[in-house]
């Protein structure tokens, strides 16, 4: 056997890649993905992590922009505002068009079900509400380079309001699947999300903003809410 057969990819858990309408929710364990202990240990984070992560940069971005020039108070609110809002719908199109990408083959059954089938099947799974602390840097610093390059100097702040966007978005989401619906406004996202896991799979993809379902009319039905 040569070096280079012996260089092989992740070997996945030996359990069938389920595709999305073969899964059911279950409120207890967690799925295997990979047999690699290291790998499979990775694939899990407490939530507290990348929030963190998330929520540091934003900061960062911010007050380096400021105190270096970049921007200024009132240009710094506009450009946090509408990163924020770049995010929503960044939020919105990752969950829809990508996390629940059709899976018409054996590949794309299996990339979806390790992106995001895992999640629909275990919702009570706290461990993997979130990506893992060395993806959340990698992503963050992506997210920098891109931003840098194409908005320039505004970067600083539009930065900082999307990655506020993404850790409120990471929260949001843990608080719904980690706690009991609750008996305030809150209970409002808590409904939303509740119809896309236990109702229907192709409808309700916000999180944290059900803006992007009322424009686009993935909206839940009032009849389908009613009846959580």
């Amino acid at each position: 056997m040569n070096s280079a057969s012996s260089i092989s990819a992740p070997e996945v858990a030996p359990s069938p890649v389920k595709t999305p309408d073969q899964i059911k929710p279950k409120h207890k364990g967690s799925a295997q993905l990979f047999k690699n202990p290291v790998l499979e240990r990775l694939t899990h984070t407490h939530i507290a992590l990348p929030v963190s992560i998330f929520l540091l940069t934003a900061a960062g971005s911010l007050y380096y922009g400021l105190t270096h020039g970049f921007i200024n108070g009132l240009s710094a609110f506009g450009l946090f505002l509408l990163g924020w809002f770049m995010f929503t719908y960044v939020e919105y199109a990752m969950h829809r068009y990508l996390y629940h990408i059709p899976a018409t083959t054996p590949k794309r059954a299996k990339f979806q079900y390790t992106m995001h089938g895992v999640h629909h099947e275990y919702p009570k799974d706290k461990t993997r509400l979130a990506m893992p602390p060395i993806i959340t840097v990698f992503v963050a610093s992506l997210l920098f380079f891109i931003f840098r390059f194409t908005f320039g100097s505004y970067a600083f702040g539009i930065l900082a309001g999307f990655t506020f966007g993404y850790a409120l978005y990471l929260f949001v989401h843990y608080a719904i699947h980690a706690y009991a619906p609750p008996k305030n406004f809150l209970k409002v996202w808590w409904t939303h999300h509740a119809q896309h896991h236990y109702r229907q799979d192709e409808i309700a993809f916000g999180v944290s903003s059900t803006l992007w379902d009322h424009i686009i009319g993935t909206m839940p039905s009032k009849k389908s809410s009613t009846a959580e």
